[in-house]
C-alpha cells in the first residue's frame, strides 16, 4: 500500500496513478520475497536434490520480480519499451516458477504458497501491460 502513496505524490504523476501498474509493482515485490523464501525452504528439505529446478526457478523469478518492481516504480522520464519488456519477462518467469512449484505443492506448503504468489504476479503483469502505452 505504501508504494501507491509514494507514487501518487511523485511530481510527474500529479496524483494520476495507473491502478493496474501499481498492483503489478506490489505483486512483484511480494513475489520476489516469497520466491526467495521458498528457495531457502527448498534448500532445507531432505529431498533437496529433487527440488533443484524449483530452487533455480525461485531464484530467477525473485531476481526478475525485484527488477521489474524497481523499474516500474520509476516515474521520472519515460522508458515504456523497457518497462513493457521487463514486465512481460516477469510474467513469463512467474508462470514458469508457479508451474514448477505446483508440482511440489502437495508435499511442501511453501511451494503451494509460492505457486499462488507467482500466479497472482503473472496475472498482475499481464494486466499492467494494458496500462502501458
Amino acid at each position: 500500500m505504501h508504494i501507491q502513496q509514494m507514487i501518487a505524490t511523485h511530481p510527474e504523476v500529479k496524483g494520476h496513478t495507473a491502478g493496474r501498474l501499481l498492483r503489478c509493482i506490489e505483486e512483484c515485490h511480494d513475489c520476489a520475497a516469497v520466491c526467495t523464501s521458498c528457495a531457502d525452504a527448498c534448500l532445507a528439505e531432505p529431498m533437496v536434490e529433487q527440488l533443484r529446478q524449483c530452487i533455480r526457478l525461485n531464484l530467477d523469478c525473485a531476481d526478475i520480480c525485484a527488477t521489474a518492481g524497481a523499474i516500474a516504480s520509476r516515474r521520472t522520464g519515460s522508458n515504456i519499451e523497457v518497462i513493457r519488456a521487463v514486465i512481460d519477462a516477469c510474467g513469463t518467469a512467474c508462470r514458469a516458477c508457479g508451474e514448477e512449484c505446483r508440482k511440489h505443492a502437495g508435499m511442501h506448503e511453501h511451494c503451494r504458497i509460492c505457486a499462488e504468489s507467482c500466479m497472482r504476479c503473472a496475472e498482475a503483469c499481464r494486466d499492467a501491460l494494458g496500462d502501458l502505452h
